[in-house]
């Protein structure tokens, strides 16, 4: 018997306004604490100035609430532009080497031997019969 399977199964259906259940819980919870600093310093100021604090928090909430860049999220894309700024933006590409294998996929050489031609690839057509070796051992 065949099963029809959703292709967007990952999307999220809006519930409310337009939002949907994620982005609720992230403005109630984020509408709370707004509440929470408003209430407590109205009090010992006047409300308006308690709002401006409040206000802004509020503010960002429904902005990381609603934020969708390239169908991420907020939270994927601030992990994404920390991995792009922690790690090296320069990729080097060589035009002769070929590595279309599993295993040679992130083999790299140094720029003086890509140069001179001194790359021995005898060691890396032995490293290679080993693995396969043990592989058929597997």
């Amino acid at each position: 018997m065949q099963y029809k399977i959703p292709v967007q199964i990952e999307n999220e259906d809006p519930i409310f306004l337009g939002l949907s259940l994620r982005q609720l819980t992230i403005i109630m919870v984020g509408f709370a604490i707004a509440y929470g600093i408003f209430q407590t310093l109205a009090p010992s100021t006047w409300w308006e100035i308690a709002l401006i604090p409040s206000g802004f928090i509020a503010a960002i909430t429904v902005a990381i609430a609603i934020f969708k860049y390239n169908e991420m999220t907020f939270v994927p894309f601030i992990l994404a532009l920390i991995r792009l700024n922690i790690f090296p933006k320069i990729r080097a590409w060589s035009n002769t080497v070929d590595s279309f294998q599993a295993i040679d996929i992130g083999f790299l050489s140094s720029e003086s031997l890509k140069k001179t031609g001194d790359i021995d690839m005898s060691e890396k057509a032995d490293s290679m019969a080993e693995l396969q070796e043990k592989l058929k051992k597997i």
